[in-house]
C-alpha cells in the first residue's frame, strides 16, 4: 500500500524518534501534538496515528533498517513539502531537548535525502531552538 503524503511525515517522525534506539512517550505526544495542530495535518484523523506508527515501527523491528524506511518516506512526500519533512524531524528530535549524536547525524541524513539549501535547515534548526529555549 502507498503511504499518503501525511503517512509519510509521520514515518518521517518516527524513524526520527526511533534514530536513538528508543521512542519515548515524550516524543510520542509530540507526533500526537503536530498532528493535531500543523495545517498539514488537516483533514487526517489522528486515529490513525496508531496503526501508521506501528506499521513504521514494525518495519523497523523487522529488520528493516532506518534508511530505507526513511527512503520509502521521502519518496511519498511531493517535493513541495521537504522542508516539512524535516522541521517535522527536527521537532521530534529537539523534543527531549539532548540531541545524541545518532539524531545529529539521522537529520544531517535526511537533510541530504531531501537535497535541501543548508540555509533553509540552518533556518529550521534555529527557531526549533527559540521554541525549545528555557528562560
Amino acid at each position: 500500500m502507498a503511504l499518503s503524503a501525511q503517512d509519510a511525515l509521520i514515518y518521517v517522525m518516527v524513524v526520527t524518534a526511533a534514530a536513538d534506539t528508543t521512542m519515548s512517550e515524550q516524543e510520542y505526544a509530540r507526533i500526537n501534538a503536530l498532528i493535531n495542530r500543523m495545517p498539514v495535518f488537516q483533514g487526517y484523523d489522528p486515529a490513525q496515528l496508531p496503526a501508521v506508527a506501528n506499521a513504521c515501527a514494525d518495519l523497523i523491528n523487522n529488520g528493516t533498517d532506518l534508511e530505507s524506511v526513511l527512503d520509502t518516506a521521502i519518496a511519498a512526500i511531493p517535493e513541495r513539502l521537504h522542508d516539512t519533512a524535516y522541521a517535522v524531524a527536527v521537532e521530534i528530535a529537539a523534543v527531549d531537548l539532548t540531541l545524541r549524536q545518532e539524531e545529529l547525524r539521522f537529520l544531517e541524513m535526511v537533510r541530504d535525502r531531501l537535497s535541501l539549501d543548508r540555509l533553509v535547515t540552518a533556518a529550521i534548526e534555529t527557531a526549533a531552538r527559540a521554541r525549545y529555549r528555557h528562560a
